[in-house]
């Protein structure tokens, strides 16, 4: 029996580290896509439930599942991914899918890799275009980028892209923007007591935050869900 266990251990640890068929080792983020397809094979999704795409900001956020108890999850969040990565890897972390509805978090560390709100905004608009082909007009949350501690000089920027996503989505109906900005900021500055030591990535209370403000979005979108779930 033991020799049995250590042998599926030894298999299952080959497994995880082999790369994803068809997804080069040198690909950016390739494990962490590959372990989402390990994931997809243990636990198929079923269908309809509510897909959360991004980057650390979601992929820390360790209590999502008990923050939306009444909601089916997908967790797709790797960390440091811009939007251009999601859409590398649409096929593997959004479009083998069929959610119910997308929570979208990235723009935030293509501000900080050096990218201008506009080129943000067109990987933003390739992303949408590819979700209507695939998806069709399952709705996107989009959370805003967030002030923290960290990155308070790149502010300006991420208010100038929030603005322009704000208004993408009042000219379109299958985009939904989600203001996590004003709840996060005391005093004109980002409220530390939000934050864990490194003043970028979030604490419990900033996630609680989030779900206040996340949840409040679902139930009040025109289109929160979509058809046929």
């Amino acid at each position: 029996m033991k020799l049995a266990l250590k042998f599926a251990a030894a298999v299952l640890g080959c497994s995880l580290a082999a790369p994803q068929a068809g997804l080069a080792q040198d690909v950016p983020f390739a494990e962490e896509i590959h372990v989402f397809g390990i994931e997809d094979e243990v636990y198929p999704a079923q269908g309809c439930e509510t897909l959360f795409v991004g980057s650390s900001s979601f992929r820390f956020w360790f209590a999502m599942a008990q923050d939306f108890p009444r909601t089916r999850l997908l967790k797709r969040g790797f960390g440091g991914s811009q939007i251009s990565d999601i859409n590398f890897h649409f096929d593997r972390v959004v479009g083998r899918y069929r959610p119910a509805r997308i929570a979208f978090y990235a723009g935030e560390n293509d501000i900080d890799a050096g990218k201008s709100p506009e080129a943000i905004m067109a990987d933003l608009a390739r992303f949408m275009d590819r979700k209507i082909a695939t998806l069709g007009a399952t709705p996107v949350f989009y959370v805003s980028a967030k002030p923290s501690l960290a990155r308070w000089a790149q502010f300006e920027q991420q208010s100038q892209l929030n603005r322009m996503v704000a208004q993408m989505a009042s000219e379109r109906g299958d985009l939904v923007y989600v203001d996590i900005v004003s709840a996060m900021i005391k005093d004109g500055k980002p409220d530390p007591a939000l934050f864990i030591s490194d003043g970028l990535h979030m604490k419990a209370a900033g996630y609680k935050l989030w779900r206040k403000q996340i949840a409040a979005a679902f139930r009040s979108a025109k289109t929160s869900r979509a058809p046929g779930c």
